[in-house]
């Protein structure tokens, strides 16, 4: 059987524990190395309380030169900002890299600048292919810098790119309305996610198009509407530790039917291990895609106003991150799609 060596950098936070979770039953990955900056030197267990008797050894600084010589590749986990150079000293090695950061989603550096700051790896942007794979299915197989995409994106471009693909959409606004859990805030604390804080509320944030993921949304849906689009994205904070749901308002032809909506859908991901496509009118719910690799899609039309309603529900550190990485390193090595990633939910 096929055998791929692989690292994870920044295997401390919430992301890198949750790549651990799952690599560690996938039938053709070996595991080398689990690196992190400040809990480098502890025992995995004592950084990784989930790993407490179970994973032996400490937690690595990083060497590049080092993981070359024992993976083949290698999960960046890193914070925006602090991935590109990291991620520049990984490819120098010549080693495939999957970033699970910001920092190569985005194709146009002075738009990439314009929302995170100076890019500290130019150079490498244009080596690198958005890891969606649904969408982006081939080109992932055959590149080395894997741009994994954010959870909200996630959520959000699954219910409406089959819509784009087919045309069957007005031009006009699209709104969106996301959820999540505060796991998506990672693993540092802060007040904003303080358990006092979330726990018996739920607020909008980063609203009127000032929260980062709006580009990378507009970025994938004008590729596939061939013209520019722009999407009014107000994410919320749910008291909630892990999922997404993102709820979509778009107006479609006179003439489209729900039904045509999920048709499309169900054509367009045909080959994937991961969506599911339900009946209309269905309400998807975080709960049934919770720790797993499962993205929930569903559409419902307003006939009174024309406005259809595509919902994405997804696990956040799941398919919004850690479950996708590996969906796209299985396609890149020409592995099956959803190696490693077929358990259901856990649910309740």
């Amino acid at each position: 059987m096929k055998r791929i060596r692989v690292a994870v950098v920044g295997a401390t936070g919430y992301t890198g524990a949750e790549l651990y979770r799952l690599l560690s039953v996938h039938p053709s990955i070996e595991v080398v190395a689990l690196v992190g900056h400040g809990k480098a030197g502890l025992p995995v267990g004592e950084a990784m309380p989930s790993l407490a008797g179970l994973v032996p050894g400490s937690v690595e600084s990083f060497d590049a030169a080092s993981l070359a010589a024992r993976a083949d590749a290698v999960f960046c986990a890193l914070p925006h900002g602090a991935s590109a150079r990291v991620v520049g000293e990984l490819r120098a090695h010549g080693l495939v890299v999957l970033d699970l950061s910001a920092d190569f989603r985005l194709r146009d550096r002075a738009v990439h600048e314009a929302w995170y700051g100076p890019h500290h790896a130019p150079e490498r942007m244009a080596e690198a292919v958005y890891g969606l794979p649904e969408l982006h299915r081939e080109r992932i197989a055959r590149c080395d810098l894997i741009a994994v995409p954010g959870c909200f994106p996630t959520a959000t471009l699954l219910p409406l790119a089959p819509l784009f693909r087919a045309g069957l959409l007005l031009d006009g606004p699209i709104i969106v309305d996301a959820k999540t859990g505060v796991s998506g805030a990672g693993r540092a604390p802060s007040e904003r996610t303080h358990h006092a804080e979330t726990s018996e509320g739920i607020r909008a944030y980063k609203i009127a198009g000032s929260h980062r993921h709006t580009v990378e949304i507009e970025q994938e849906l004008s590729a596939l509407a061939g013209h520019a689009v722009g999407v009014t994205f107000t994410p919320h904070l749910a008291p909630m530790t892990r999922g997404i749901l993102s709820t979509s308002y778009v107006r479609v032809k006179p003439e489209i039917e729900a039904s045509r909506c999920i048709d499309e859908a169900r054509r367009l991901y045909a080959g994937s291990p991961s969506v599911f496509v339900h009946e209309e009118g269905a309400c998807p719910d975080t709960l049934w895609v919770r720790a797993s690799n499962r993205a929930h899609v569903s559409y419902a039309l307003d006939r009174r106003t024309g406005w259809l309603v595509a919902q994405g529900a997804i696990d956040n550190l799941v398919k919004g991150a850690a479950g996708q990485a590996i969906q796209c390193l299985n396609v890149r090595f020409g592995l099956e799609e959803g190696a490693g990633l077929s358990m259901p939910a856990a649910w309740p």
